[in-house]
């Protein structure tokens, strides 16, 4: 039997080139086949079709690869909950740009790791270049700040409270705001650290009053985690009041998990919605929400390069003493992952392909969208605004619904495959929730999600 051609060589492109066509035309089917932001039918209805589309997972005798691509990626296409359609707007689930989605692609055909420099010549030294821009756009200020390549928010955090413990020892302690992301207390969990200490938010941010009477009261080294861009509703927390804070107390040090907020550097007009940030010692970013690229593209910022030699390990096949010392590249400490895919890649080509105006334009149009879709909530009379966005989140509900029947709503639009809304607990009720990514979505879409909406509700 012939071998299977590879992605790779002299001859990839050219056994690429077919095979992306049916790639293409099967995303177009599954797409025309779905008909909306997600399949209708619910998780036993897609997990049917899945099932008839796939047969025998492991056949004795392959069906090629024509055949194969064009039935898998076509059922997973008709599956698929699309980020790009507007009525899909639950999560931050971004909508990957062409281009980024096209660059993933050499990622995938040339396959560096990141784990070697002989494994990733190119690829190593353009993370390098790439994470020391990012790091300047959050740290402009710094001499020597550095970013390591993550795999969103959630790596990003564990390795902010890796590298405290680092500098620490066992007995720093997180202090988050009731609002944080789960992360920080499984990142706890994971390293063996004490429970974080919670703050309340009882305006869905930090408290800076109840902060400073935590920080009077806990003892030892501290690392309080403000949020910029919550999960449920896309707020900010006082950062210039949070690191004020953090500097007077003296054993607390500031993290900002910026990973939904963060691109907003990138827009002039937005910009100041972030002051107080480059006050942190380490800043979660993630590019695949408001970065509109594939996932993942994380980073973790940090202020002084020097706090990453905590990450310094040694393999010998991998960087050998000798190696390091004749000028080979150490990669190994800039992640806790040994194999490790370039996902700068699609980062390096966007960021030269829109440039600092261009992704910025994406992030004005976001929040502006964000802006009508409250406006439009707001002249509806059945229904009731949560709050005016702070970044592109917007929650809402149905005047004098019970929470039980807010929660019917969204999975009617699921199920019937209509439209992908979040959900959201603010204010001791459940809300609707919006996350509004996708730069392409026009104001009649935002009219149809209402539509759709009061029409779900009960009488």
């Amino acid at each position: 039997m012939r071998a299977a051609p590879l992605a790779g060589g002299p001859q990839g492109a050219t056994a690429l080139r077919p095979l992306l066509d049916i790639v293409l035309g099967a995303l177009d089917d599954g797409a025309a086949e779905r008909g909306g932001p997600l399949p209708a039918g619910g998780p036993q209805a897609v997990d049917r079709r899945v099932r008839e589309a796939l047969g025998d997972v492991l056949p004795e005798r392959g069906s090629g690869p024509e055949e194969a691509l064009r039935t898998v990626v076509r059922a997973v296409a008709a599956g698929a909950a699309d980020p790009a359609e507007p009525l899909c707007a639950a999560h931050l689930h971004t909508p990957p740009l062409a281009l980024a989605a096209a660059a993933d692609l050499a990622a995938s055909a040339l396959n560096p790791s990141l784990d070697s420099w002989d494994q990733a010549p190119a690829a190593s030294a353009l993370e390098t270049l790439v994470t020391a821009a990012l790091a300047a756009e959050v740290f402009p200020g710094a001499p020597r700040p550095d970013a390591l390549v993550t795999t969103g928010g959630t790596e990003s955090n564990q390795l902010a409270l890796l590298l405290a413990r680092e500098r620490h020892g066992p007995a720093v302690r997180a202090v988050v705001g009731a609002h944080a992301h789960h992360s920080f207390h499984r990142a706890a969990w994971l390293l063996g650290l004490p429970e974080p200490v919670v703050v309340p938010a009882p305006s869905g941010t930090m408290d800076p009053v109840a902060l400073d009477e935590a920080l009077t009261d806990l003892g030892g080294p501290l690392l309080v985690a403000a949020t910029a861009g919550t999960t449920d509703a896309g707020l900010i927390d006082p950062l210039p009041e949070i690191a004020a804070l953090c500097a007077a107390h003296g054993r607390a040090e500031l993290h900002v998990d910026a990973a939904y907020g963060g691109p907003v550097l990138l827009s002039a007009a937005h910009r100041p919605l972030l002051a107080g940030l480059d006050r942190a010692r380490t800043v979660t970013l993630d590019l695949h929400k408001l970065g509109w690229q594939p996932a993942a593209a994380g980073l973790l910022a940090v202020r002084d390069a020097a706090d990453l030699a905590a990450l310094g390990h040694t393999a010998d096949y991998l960087n050998a003493d000798d190696d390091t010392d004749a000028g080979l590249p150490d990669l190994l400490g800039r992640s806790l992952r040994t194999t490790r895919r370039p996902d700068v890649l699609k980062t390096a080509v966007t960021l030269r392909a829109l440039g600092r105006d261009g992704l910025g334009a994406l992030v004005d149009t976001c929040m502006e969208l964000a802006g009508h879709l409250a406006d439009l909530v707001e002249k509806a009379p059945g229904l009731e605004l949560y709050a005016r966005p702070t970044l592109t989140t917007v929650l809402f509900r149905p005047h004098g619904a019970p929470d039980e029947d807010v929660a019917a709503i969204r999975r009617r639009l699921l199920t019937t495959g209509r439209a992908v809304l979040g959900r959201a607990a603010a204010d001791g009720r459940l809300w609707l929730k919006a996350t509004l990514l996708n730069p392409h979505a026009a104001p009649g879409d935002l009219a149809d999600i209402l539509t759709l909406v009061e029409g779900s509700t009960p009488r």
